[in-house]
């Protein structure tokens, strides 16, 4: 990861109020955690946003921003993305990694073959999906990030290793069909 690489943590979803609270919806684990990291920047990275959390709600992170004193000033600020340094979060635990260092990283076979190129993760509501855009072409795969379906993620060697396939298993009697691969 170069010094520069940055990190989508939130976005400002409107104004709270009148007193120019706004909106946030989080994307650390902890919502709260949101503004635990410095300063942020918008998506440009030329303005910093001073975040202080009010509270927590339904809607979001309630929180004020320096300089923002009226909803009208709030409004103005809906929409925006609040990006943060990847040198400014802390490191990641074991088996847990930061979207941002798997995005770009080489999908490779068991046997070492290019597959593609992570594009993104994905989370539809049940777990993480790394998509792959394959090589020699503009399409691209889910694949579940799993142990079964992503045995290996090298961050310093920039790859994963990737079992694509619609199962995991390579036994056929360890699959729920028995190994019939018929429709």
């Amino acid at each position: 990861m170069s010094e520069t690489t940055r990190v989508l943590l939130g976005r400002i979803a409107g104004p709270q109020g009148l007193k120019g609270e706004v909106v946030v919806h989080a994307f650390t684990e902890y919502p709260e955690d949101i503004a635990a990291y410095g300063p942020l920047t918008d998506s440009e990275g030329q303005r910093e946003i001073a975040l202080d959390v009010v509270r927590i709600s339904d809607k979001g992170v309630i929180a004020r921003i320096s300089g923002v004193r009226d909803r009208t000033q709030a409004e103005a600020l809906k929409g925006m993305e609040l990006w943060v340094l990847r040198s400014q979060l802390p490191s990641a635990d074991d088996g847990e990694f930061y979207h941002a260092d798997l995005v770009g990283l080489a999908a490779v076979a068991q046997d070492g073959q290019p597959i593609g190129t992570v594009v993104a993760v994905q989370n539809y509501g049940a777990s993480d999906l790394l998509e792959i855009r394959l090589d020699g072409s503009r399409r691209t795969e889910l694949v579940a990030f799993t142990d079964d379906f992503v045995p290996e993620v090298d961050i310093a060697g920039r790859r994963v290793v990737v079992r694509m396939g619609g199962d995991a298993s390579d036994d056929p009697a360890e699959r729920e069909d028995g190994g019939d691969r018929s429709p």
